[in-house]
């Protein structure tokens, strides 16, 4: 009986070990890469990858990266591109989805960045000294800020961390050519 169990255990921790390794492994080479590379290798309908490349540099986007897309037709169907990074005051995650449609593409864009050293308010007060035409809505007694410029193509919506910190929350939704 002591035997069997010892047994189950030791499977148990191989298989931990064989899965955390192949883990590793997987995320060493999508570390390696860049969005814009592995919407490449992945079959992406070229012009979603060439914009999702514009937006990769626009952002300044690296780290860990992952693709999803169809593993049939991943030119024709809509892909899923992820992008996580850390910084020395919080982090930051971005996805884009990319939906092709012949020779166009669209795209929606979340990025969620987590500040742990300052506060929604002074976020909010930096962005309106760079563009004092944005709008901005508080709610929740000031717990959620949401600012939006007068064209309406993206949103940022602050969320209160505490007493120091802010996760900001910015949303696109893009129809080049159309």
């Amino acid at each position: 009986m002591l035997h069997k169990t010892l047994n189950k255990n030791f499977m148990k921790q191989s298989i931990k070990k064989i899965t955390l390794t192949v883990l590793l492994f997987l995320s060493a080479n999508v570390y390696a890469s860049s969005l814009y590379d592995d919407s490449v290798e992945r079959g992406i309908n070229e012009t979603c990858s060439s914009y999702l490349n514009q937006i990769e540099q626009s952002h300044n986007l690296n780290g860990l990266v992952i693709t999803f897309a169809h593993p049939e037709n991943p030119a024709l169907l809509p892909s899923l591109h992820l992008s996580s990074q850390t910084y020395n005051n919080g982090s930051s995650t971005f996805s884009a989805t990319l939906t092709p449609d012949d020779e166009y593409c669209y795209i929606s864009t979340v990025l969620v960045t987590s500040v742990n050293d300052q506060t929604c308010n002074e976020i909010a007060q930096l962005k309106l000294e760079v563009a004092p035409e944005l709008q901005v809505s508080m709610y929740a007694e000031g717990n959620f800020t949401v600012i939006t410029p007068k064209d309406n193509n993206y949103q940022i919506i602050l969320t209160t961390q505490g007493e120091a910190g802010c996760t900001m929350t910015e949303t696109r939704m893009m129809w080049p050519g159309r």
